[in-house]
């Protein structure tokens, strides 16, 4: 069964363009409704533990750097099959593959600066969710 949340980050390079409401929109266009949601810049410490699973690959150092190096906004989306409909609306990580109508085709720059990220999985979702969201911060 598929889950009913997932966590969304707006990136630093999408806060800097004044993205933050468009891409708002068009998550709650797309059915989402917001459960969570802060305003917030990660240390490269808090990077590096979100983005742990990558720790050994060869982009890691330059993630966390990016990731701390602006604000952010962090959200729990909830919706039925929320991980699926939200990877859909959010697109392929490389912008320049992403379908028309995408987040990530309308706001990405590149792959790194690909403007959202979204939860891959349900458990992830929910791990993720948690790394930024106590229960008592969610609706």
């Amino acid at each position: 069964m598929s889950g009913k949340i997932t966590f969304t980050m707006i990136k630093p390079d999408a806060v800097e363009a004044n993205n933050i409401g468009p891409i708002l929109s068009m998550i709650n266009k797309a059915g989402f409704k917001i459960q969570a949601m802060k305003y917030m810049q990660l240390s490269k410490e808090q990077a590096g533990k979100f983005y742990e699973v990558h720790k050994d690959r060869p982009f890691y150092g330059e993630l966390t750097q990016y990731m701390s190096n602006g604000p952010i906004v962090a959200a729990v989306l909830s919706k039925d099959d929320a991980v699926a409909d939200y990877r859909k609306l959010i697109g392929a990580t490389d912008p320049s593959k992403a379908e028309e109508g995408t987040i990530r085709k309308t706001f990405a720059t590149s792959i790194a600066a690909n403007a959202v990220h979204g939860s891959d999985s349900d458990e992830n979702a929910q791990i993720e969710a948690n790394f930024f969201f106590s229960q008592l911060e969610r609706l």
